[in-house]
C-alpha cells in the first residue's frame, strides 16, 4: 500500500434511521474502453494495491482521497453532507476482468448511533484522468441521482478488458450533524472477493475513530497475490 501526500477533510456525521425493505437499482453490465495507457501518479491517489498472477501480470487498484463536503437535501427535507471518492482499476492481465460491486442500503452502521447508517452510492458516471483536478472529480448534477437512490442499495457491473482500465465514483452521504473526523476509503481484493474499507480518524477532533471493511463484491480472475 502506497500513500502520497496528506490531504485532510473534516466532516460532520449523524446518520438517518435504517431504511429497511427498500429496492435496489440495477444497471446493465458495462463494457469499457481504456481510459488511459498509464497509471495515475496524481497527488489525489491515497492508496494503491498491486496484485500479480502466476505469469507476472498485474491488476492494480488505486483509491483517491476525498473531495467535496457538499450539502444535499433529500425529498423528505433531510439535509446531508456528501463526499466523493473514485477508484481506478488497471487490468494488465491477459484476461477480461468481470467486476461486480453492490452496497446494501444498510451496509455500514455508525457505531455511536445504533440504527443509523452511512449512505454509500455508486453513480453511473465513469471517472477519467482529466477530471482529477476538477471539483468533486468532475461529478456534477448529482441531485436527481441522489433523490432516486439514497434509500436504495447501489450496484455496479463492469467489464474491463485486458490491458485496459476503468474508474468509478463512490459517494458517501451523512446527515449534516454528528461526529467529526478525517475520512479515508479504499477498495481492495482478497482472493476473488472485493472489500471496501472506511476509516474515520477522530484523533484531531477528540472523537471516536472507526475502521470497517465491507464485503461489497467479487471479480472473476483467480490466483492474484498482493505485492508488498
Amino acid at each position: 500500500m502506497k500513500y502520497t501526500h496528506v490531504y485532510t477533510l473534516f466532516l460532520a456525521f449523524v446518520f438517518c434511521a435504517s431504511c429497511g425493505g427498500q429496492n435496489k437499482t440495477d444497471r446493465p453490465k458495462e463494457k469499457t474502453k481504456s481510459e488511459t495507457k498509464g497509471v495515475s501518479t496524481s497527488g489525489w491517489i491515497n492508496t494503491k494495491y498491486k496484485y500479480t498472477d502466476a505469469a507476472g501480470a498485474s491488476l492494480i487498484i488505486q483509491n483517491s482521497f476525498p473531495r467535496g463536503g457538499t450539502k444535499y437535501t433529500d425529498p423528505d427535507g433531510e439535509v446531508y453532507n456528501y463526499v466523493v471518492f473514485f477508484t481506478r482499476i488497471i487490468n494488465e492481465t491477459d484476461n477480461p476482468l468481470e467486476l461486480k460491486i453492490e452496497f446494501p442500503v444498510d451496509s455500514y452502521e455508525v457505531p455511536s448511533l445504533p440504527g443509523k447508517y452511512f449512505k454509500i452510492l455508486i453513480p453511473p458516471d465513469t471517472m477519467t484522468l482529466d477530471k482529477e483536478s476538477v471539483f468533486n472529480y468532475g461529478l456534477a448534477d448529482l441531485d436527481p441521482f441522489l433523490n432516486k437512490g439514497i434509500h436504495r442499495s447501489s450496484s455496479l457491473k463492469r467489464t474491463i478488458n485486458s490491458k485496459e482500465s476503468s474508474s468509478f465514483y463512490v459517494v458517501i452521504l451523512c446527515l449534516i450533524e454528528g461526529a467529526h473526523g478525517t475520512m479515508r476509503t479504499g477498495l481492495s481484493l482478497k482472493g476473488q472477493d472485493l472489500f471496501y474499507r472506511i476509516k474515520i480518524d477522530g484523533s484531531k477532533s477528540n472523537t471516536k475513530s472507526i475502521d470497517k471493511e465491507i464485503h461489497c463484491g467479487s471479480i472473476n480472475l483467480k490466483n492474484l497475490m498482493l505485492q508488498q
